[in-house]
């Protein structure tokens, strides 16, 4: 789900360390720097083109040599976390065909977040690189109808745009059997 909200806090990362960063991100989000709030926004800052799962994020966490060390999250933690950071907008929580939600950083510039959920393997690709320069014509649109919204009374929302197929990886072993169309 990319969220079209305002960005509260406008922070060069090249201005402060990833600690300062993050410490900065939850603070001014209302949130308390806690070091499972810092170990998993940090987690998902560092992996930004890529989405988890909840059971996913908590084996990656867990594999991580260095964060299982430092902290071992439980799972309802970890959930509540996920839940706060997604409802003030530093996650993107998106739900697939599957009804399966997926979480993914959201870098404090990015307004919209198209994206392209391949419906055999699942995995969630970012568009803004094969969007190009039409990119910022969809963050306009987006703009506009949250804007439209907003003006008749409608609060908290967000933006979805989701492009659902096949990846390429996933077409091209159908595409090599024999008797496949062309």
């Amino acid at each position: 789900m990319a969220s079209v909200l305002p960005s509260k806090l406008a922070i060069s990362s090249s201005a402060l360390g990833a600690g300062d960063l993050i410490d900065a991100l939850l603070s001014a989000h209302g949130l308390r720097r806690t070091s499972a709030a810092r170990l998993v926004l940090g987690w998902l800052l560092a992996h930004p083109d890529t989405s988890y799962t909840h059971a996913q994020l908590q084996a990656a966490l867990s594999d991580d040599r260095a964060t299982a060390d430092a902290m071992r999250l439980d799972r309802v933690t970890l959930y509540r976390l996920i839940d706060r950071l997604t409802q003030v907008g530093l996650l993107l929580c998106r739900v697939d065909s599957q009804r399966v939600r997926r979480y993914q950083a959201m870098p404090p510039s990015v307004q919209t977040m198209p994206h392209f959920e391949c419906q055999s393997c699942h995995k969630d690709s970012p568009l803004s690189g094969a969007l190009k320069g039409n990119a910022h014509d969809l963050e306009r649109a987006a703009q506009t109808a949250l804007e439209a919204l907003q003006a008749l009374g409608y609060q908290g929302m967000s933006l979805d745009f989701a492009v659902r197929g096949v990846c390429a990886d996933c077409a091209a072993p159908a595409a090599s059997k024999p008797g496949a169309a062309a």
